[in-house]
Protein backbone atom coordinates (compact mmCIF):
# COMPACT_ATOMS: atom_id res chain seq x y z
CA UNK A 1 0.00 0.00 0.00
CA UNK A 2 3.17 2.36 0.76
CA UNK A 3 4.42 1.99 -2.05
CA UNK A 4 1.84 2.58 -4.26
CA UNK A 5 0.59 5.62 -2.70
CA UNK A 6 4.13 7.37 -2.54
CA UNK A 7 5.12 5.97 -6.22
CA UNK A 8 1.69 7.33 -7.53
CA UNK A 9 2.26 10.91 -5.55
CA UNK A 10 5.58 10.76 -7.01
CA UNK A 11 4.72 9.87 -10.22
CA UNK A 12 2.20 12.63 -10.26
CA UNK A 13 4.79 15.52 -9.23
CA UNK A 14 7.11 14.32 -11.85
CA UNK A 15 4.52 14.44 -14.57
CA UNK A 16 3.22 17.75 -13.58
CA UNK A 17 6.51 19.43 -12.81
CA UNK A 18 7.69 18.15 -16.70
CA UNK A 19 4.71 19.92 -18.05
CA UNK A 20 4.17 23.07 -15.80
CA UNK A 21 8.25 23.81 -15.41
CA UNK A 22 10.01 22.16 -18.00
CA UNK A 23 7.72 22.85 -20.95
CA UNK A 24 8.49 26.18 -22.80
CA UNK A 25 4.80 26.67 -24.41
CA UNK A 26 3.92 29.88 -24.52
CA UNK A 27 0.72 29.26 -21.99
CA UNK A 28 2.53 27.53 -19.01
CA UNK A 29 5.41 30.15 -19.50
CA UNK A 30 2.76 33.10 -19.00
CA UNK A 31 1.17 31.13 -15.78
CA UNK A 32 3.82 31.08 -13.99
CA UNK A 33 3.13 34.53 -12.93
CA UNK A 34 0.55 32.21 -11.07
CA UNK A 35 0.94 34.34 -7.60
CA UNK A 36 2.23 32.28 -4.77
CA UNK A 37 -0.20 33.89 -2.12
CA UNK A 38 -2.59 31.40 -3.13
CA UNK A 39 -0.78 28.55 -1.84
CA UNK A 40 -1.62 28.99 1.57
CA UNK A 41 -5.56 29.17 1.33
CA UNK A 42 -5.00 25.88 -1.14
CA UNK A 43 -3.03 24.80 1.13
CA UNK A 44 -5.79 24.89 4.05
CA UNK A 45 -8.37 23.47 1.63
CA UNK A 46 -6.25 20.50 1.54
CA UNK A 47 -5.64 19.81 4.77
CA UNK A 48 -9.65 20.58 5.91
CA UNK A 49 -10.33 17.89 3.64
CA UNK A 50 -7.93 15.48 5.38
CA UNK A 51 -9.32 16.70 8.60
CA UNK A 52 -12.91 15.90 6.98
CA UNK A 53 -12.48 12.25 5.73
CA UNK A 54 -9.78 11.40 8.48
CA UNK A 55 -12.57 12.18 11.29
CA UNK A 56 -14.67 9.53 9.88
CA UNK A 57 -12.33 7.15 9.89
CA UNK A 58 -10.93 7.60 13.33
CA UNK A 59 -14.69 7.54 14.61
CA UNK A 60 -15.14 4.53 12.70
CA UNK A 61 -12.20 3.04 14.61
CA UNK A 62 -13.08 3.58 17.74
CA UNK A 63 -16.74 2.61 17.55
CA UNK A 64 -15.53 -1.14 16.33
CA UNK A 65 -12.71 -1.01 19.44
CA UNK A 66 -15.53 -0.06 22.11
CA UNK A 67 -18.25 -2.34 20.08
CA UNK A 68 -15.86 -5.26 20.81
CA UNK A 69 -14.96 -4.69 24.09
CA UNK A 70 -18.37 -4.12 24.90
CA UNK A 71 -19.24 -7.28 23.36
CA UNK A 72 -16.59 -8.41 25.32
CA UNK A 73 -17.41 -7.19 28.83
CA UNK A 74 -21.35 -8.08 28.64
CA UNK A 75 -19.95 -12.01 27.72
CA UNK A 76 -17.75 -11.29 30.82
CA UNK A 77 -20.74 -10.57 32.71
CA UNK A 78 -22.72 -13.01 32.19
CA UNK A 79 -20.27 -15.73 33.07
CA UNK A 80 -19.97 -14.27 35.91
CA UNK A 81 -23.82 -13.93 37.37
CA UNK A 82 -24.01 -17.66 35.48
CA UNK A 83 -22.44 -19.01 38.61
CA UNK A 84 -25.02 -18.24 41.13
CA UNK A 85 -27.40 -20.90 39.16
CA UNK A 86 -27.07 -24.68 39.07
CA UNK A 87 -24.23 -26.37 37.34
CA UNK A 88 -26.46 -27.45 34.24
CA UNK A 89 -27.79 -23.89 33.51
CA UNK A 90 -24.38 -22.54 33.98
CA UNK A 91 -22.62 -25.05 31.72
CA UNK A 92 -25.01 -24.58 29.12
CA UNK A 93 -24.58 -21.09 28.98
CA UNK A 94 -20.91 -21.41 29.15
CA UNK A 95 -20.63 -23.40 26.30
CA UNK A 96 -23.28 -20.83 24.00
CA UNK A 97 -21.06 -18.55 24.73
CA UNK A 98 -17.59 -20.61 24.19
CA UNK A 99 -19.45 -21.44 20.77
CA UNK A 100 -20.72 -17.69 19.75
CA UNK A 101 -16.98 -16.14 20.65
CA UNK A 102 -15.24 -19.63 18.62
CA UNK A 103 -17.59 -18.26 15.45
CA UNK A 104 -17.27 -14.90 15.48
CA UNK A 105 -13.67 -15.31 15.67
CA UNK A 106 -13.00 -17.66 13.12
CA UNK A 107 -16.10 -17.11 11.01
CA UNK A 108 -17.49 -13.31 11.44
CA UNK A 109 -14.11 -11.73 11.47
CA UNK A 110 -13.32 -12.44 8.10
CA UNK A 111 -16.62 -11.80 6.91
CA UNK A 112 -16.18 -8.51 8.35
CA UNK A 113 -12.60 -8.13 6.72
CA UNK A 114 -14.17 -8.61 3.47
CA UNK A 115 -17.23 -6.67 4.11
CA UNK A 116 -19.81 -9.20 3.68
CA UNK A 117 -20.78 -10.13 7.17
CA UNK A 118 -24.73 -8.34 7.31
CA UNK A 119 -27.14 -8.33 9.90
CA UNK A 120 -29.05 -11.13 8.06
CA UNK A 121 -26.42 -13.84 9.53
CA UNK A 122 -28.36 -14.43 12.75
CA UNK A 123 -25.93 -15.02 16.30
CA UNK A 124 -27.68 -18.53 17.22
CA UNK A 125 -25.76 -18.90 20.48
CA UNK A 126 -26.41 -15.72 21.94
CA UNK A 127 -30.03 -16.33 21.04
CA UNK A 128 -30.44 -19.83 22.62
CA UNK A 129 -28.56 -18.09 25.46
CA UNK A 130 -30.75 -15.36 26.23
CA UNK A 131 -34.17 -17.60 26.18
CA UNK A 132 -32.12 -20.20 28.46
CA UNK A 133 -31.67 -17.13 30.68
CA UNK A 134 -35.48 -16.15 29.81
CA UNK A 135 -36.71 -19.49 30.84
CA UNK A 136 -34.54 -20.40 34.14
CA UNK A 137 -36.85 -20.30 37.04
CA UNK A 138 -34.96 -18.55 39.93
CA UNK A 139 -35.01 -20.08 43.58
CA UNK A 140 -34.03 -16.92 45.39
CA UNK A 141 -33.98 -13.20 45.44
CA UNK A 142 -30.10 -12.90 44.23
CA UNK A 143 -31.26 -15.35 41.19
CA UNK A 144 -33.54 -13.23 40.11
CA UNK A 145 -31.52 -10.28 40.51
CA UNK A 146 -28.29 -12.16 38.49
CA UNK A 147 -31.14 -13.44 35.76
CA UNK A 148 -32.45 -9.50 35.39
CA UNK A 149 -28.67 -8.48 34.74
CA UNK A 150 -27.79 -11.35 32.70
CA UNK A 151 -30.45 -10.83 30.62
CA UNK A 152 -29.71 -6.74 29.96
CA UNK A 153 -26.08 -8.29 29.39
CA UNK A 154 -26.81 -10.25 26.52
CA UNK A 155 -29.07 -7.62 25.03
CA UNK A 156 -26.00 -5.34 25.36
CA UNK A 157 -24.05 -8.20 23.29
CA UNK A 158 -26.17 -8.21 20.79
CA UNK A 159 -26.22 -4.78 20.36
CA UNK A 160 -22.41 -4.21 20.42
CA UNK A 161 -22.15 -7.38 17.85
CA UNK A 162 -24.58 -5.19 15.46
CA UNK A 163 -22.60 -2.40 15.78
CA UNK A 164 -19.69 -3.92 14.79
CA UNK A 165 -21.21 -5.27 11.69
CA UNK A 166 -22.63 -2.26 10.67
CA UNK A 167 -19.26 -0.53 11.39
CA UNK A 168 -17.24 -3.46 9.07
CA UNK A 169 -19.32 -2.28 6.40
CA UNK A 170 -18.37 1.02 6.42
CA UNK A 171 -14.95 3.39 4.15
CA UNK A 172 -14.71 6.16 2.76
CA UNK A 173 -16.10 6.89 -0.30
CA UNK A 174 -14.86 7.26 -4.18
CA UNK A 175 -16.80 10.65 -4.01
CA UNK A 176 -14.57 11.52 -1.50
CA UNK A 177 -11.25 9.93 -2.20
CA UNK A 178 -11.94 11.37 -5.57
CA UNK A 179 -12.10 15.06 -4.16
CA UNK A 180 -9.20 14.39 -1.61
CA UNK A 181 -6.97 13.82 -5.38
CA UNK A 182 -7.75 15.99 -7.24
CA UNK A 183 -7.18 18.77 -4.87
CA UNK A 184 -3.93 17.45 -3.97
CA UNK A 185 -3.19 17.89 -7.77
CA UNK A 186 -4.61 21.45 -7.81
CA UNK A 187 -1.76 22.16 -4.88
CA UNK A 188 0.88 20.64 -7.07
CA UNK A 189 -0.11 22.83 -10.30
CA UNK A 190 0.13 25.85 -8.17
CA UNK A 191 3.36 25.06 -6.45
CA UNK A 192 4.83 24.63 -9.76
CA UNK A 193 3.55 27.43 -11.34
CA UNK A 194 4.32 29.78 -8.46
CA UNK A 195 8.28 28.09 -8.73
CA UNK A 196 8.05 27.81 -12.21
CA UNK A 197 11.18 30.31 -13.10
CA UNK A 198 13.31 28.43 -10.33
CA UNK A 199 13.63 24.10 -11.34
CA UNK A 200 15.40 23.02 -8.16
CA UNK A 201 12.83 24.95 -5.80
CA UNK A 202 10.05 23.77 -7.62
CA UNK A 203 11.52 20.29 -7.48
CA UNK A 204 12.07 20.35 -3.45
CA UNK A 205 8.56 22.14 -3.00
CA UNK A 206 6.72 19.52 -5.13
CA UNK A 207 8.95 16.91 -3.76
CA UNK A 208 7.77 17.62 -0.18
CA UNK A 209 4.03 17.93 -0.62
CA UNK A 210 4.12 14.71 -2.17
CA UNK A 211 5.49 12.99 0.63
CA UNK A 212 3.14 14.66 2.89
CA UNK A 213 -0.07 14.17 0.60
CA UNK A 214 0.97 10.57 0.04
CA UNK A 215 1.27 9.64 3.57
CA UNK A 216 -2.26 11.19 4.59
CA UNK A 217 -3.30 8.90 1.64
CA UNK A 218 -1.50 6.24 3.40
CA UNK A 219 -2.50 6.66 7.20
CA UNK A 220 -6.22 7.30 6.12
CA UNK A 221 -6.33 3.72 3.74
CA UNK A 222 -4.75 2.03 6.46
CA UNK A 223 -7.59 2.60 8.98
CA UNK A 224 -10.50 2.96 6.55
CA UNK A 225 -11.16 -0.94 6.63
CA UNK A 226 -11.45 -1.46 10.91
CA UNK A 227 -11.58 -5.32 10.61
CA UNK A 228 -9.36 -5.56 7.59
CA UNK A 229 -5.34 -4.92 6.65
CA UNK A 230 -2.44 -6.00 9.08
CA UNK A 231 -3.78 -2.82 11.41
CA UNK A 232 -7.52 -4.54 11.98
CA UNK A 233 -8.99 -4.44 14.94
CA UNK A 234 -8.27 -8.28 16.72
CA UNK A 235 -11.10 -10.24 18.70
CA UNK A 236 -8.67 -10.52 21.56
CA UNK A 237 -10.95 -8.96 23.81
CA UNK A 238 -13.62 -11.78 23.06
CA UNK A 239 -10.54 -14.43 22.95
CA UNK A 240 -9.87 -13.85 26.69
CA UNK A 241 -13.11 -13.95 28.17
CA UNK A 242 -13.95 -17.12 26.17
CA UNK A 243 -15.10 -19.86 28.95
CA UNK A 244 -12.92 -22.86 28.59
CA UNK A 245 -14.68 -26.27 27.39
CA UNK A 246 -13.95 -29.94 27.33
CA UNK A 247 -12.00 -31.17 24.79
CA UNK A 248 -9.25 -29.76 22.84
CA UNK A 249 -9.25 -26.37 21.92
CA UNK A 250 -6.63 -24.93 19.21
CA UNK A 251 -5.47 -21.37 19.12
CA UNK A 252 -7.91 -18.89 17.74
CA UNK A 253 -5.40 -15.95 18.14
CA UNK A 254 -3.38 -17.47 14.72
Amino acid sequence: MAVVFFGCAYLSAGLIYAVVVENEVGVWVRARAFSPSMLSPMGTLFALFVVFISAQVWTNNDRATAAVAQEASALRAVLILAGTFPAESRDRLETLIHSHIEEAATKEWPMMARRTATLEIIPRQLAEALQLTLALTPTSQGQGVAQREMTVELESALDARRQRILISQSSVSSVKWACLVIEAMCVLMAIALSHGGKRASALAAMGLFATGAAACFLLIAAYDRPFGGQLSIRPDPLLQVMPPRSGPLFDLKH
